[in-house]
């Protein structure tokens, strides 16, 4: 199993469209793909008809006290999609509470790596869809990860906030055994306009080793399909999203092509 993380501290940049588009491409791949909301506005649950304020089983069950999260409660977490081989945990409203729980509950921060030690054999992929503030969600899914996605809208307001997102991923480092690698994608890139393209290019001068050397351009269809409960692929295979979403997905499996998948048993553990 890998386990990637699309995170940003900033919102409207493209993480849930991130989340979707990777993890329906790589199951039309054949590989079996659970897409993680951990965004307690359950926007990637809400893209596929599941309602945040719902009482129903989702991530928040992931969050259960040490020793009580059993492999029913985790079976009825995971939903599946229209998408053969693609599945979904829907987020909670409920999550927003966990933070005040984190101090007192023992081993809250790697919740989610124990979780997935559950599911190891049973997916390919696992995608997390994080919140855009940090705390102990985003914590947990960068520690449970071994890839993390940054979307980054090409605007020079959301570009500012970037630096907030590395100082996060400089403090999980200091925690782990080995660097978390990351990489900085372009989203809602309209090459029309001289902010857009100015922003890329200031984008590759000042992160040239960690910025995708492409972009995700602003694409219509890319809201349909949301609109529609539907994935990118499903509805029009040919888009410019999800073809540049396809680029997007080559170079991530191009670079983890000789790596070991991140051990989830050494991080609930260590």
């Amino acid at each position: 199993m890998r386990v990637w993380s699309v995170a940003n501290q900033k919102g409207g940049v493209g993480k849930t469209t991130t989340t979707v588009a990777l993890g329906c491409l790589l199951a039309d791949q054949g590989k079996r793909v659970l897409m993680l909301d951990l965004d307690p506005q359950g926007s990637l649950g809400s893209y596929f008809g599941h309602s945040p304020e719902a009482p129903a089983h989702s991530s928040f069950d992931w969050f259960a006290p040490m020793g009580k999260l059993d492999d029913s409660i985790l079976d009825a977490s995971i939903k599946e999609t229209d998408a053969q081989g693609l599945f979904l945990v829907p987020g909670n409203t409920a999550l927003a509470t966990l933070e005040r729980n984190a101090v007192s509950q023992e081993g809250m921060g790697l919740a989610v790596s124990r979780a997935l030690t559950r599911l190891w054999d049973r997916f390919d992929y696992v995608i997390i869809d994080s919140p855009p503030t940090l705390g102990v969600l985003l914590v947990n899914a960068l520690a449970a990860s071994e890839q993390v996605i940054v979307p980054v809208q090409t605007e020079f307001l959301a570009i500012k906030g970037v630096e907030r997102m590395l100082n996060t991923l400089q403090m999980i480092n200091r925690s782990r055994r080995q660097p978390l690698p990351y990489l900085l994608v372009p989203t809602l890139f309209d090459r029309r306009t001289q902010a857009g393209v100015s922003s890329f290019r200031h984008m590759r001068r000042t992160w040239p080793e960690h910025v995708w050397n492409s972009a995700i351009p602003v694409d219509t269809r890319l809201r349909d399909a949301s609109s529609r409960g539907m994935t990118p692929l499903a509805l029009d295979p040919g888009s410019r999203g999800i073809q540049a979403y396809g680029s997007l997905l080559k170079t991530l499996l191009k670079t983890h092509s000789g790596v070991a998948p991140a051990a989830a048993g050494a991080l609930a553990h260590g």
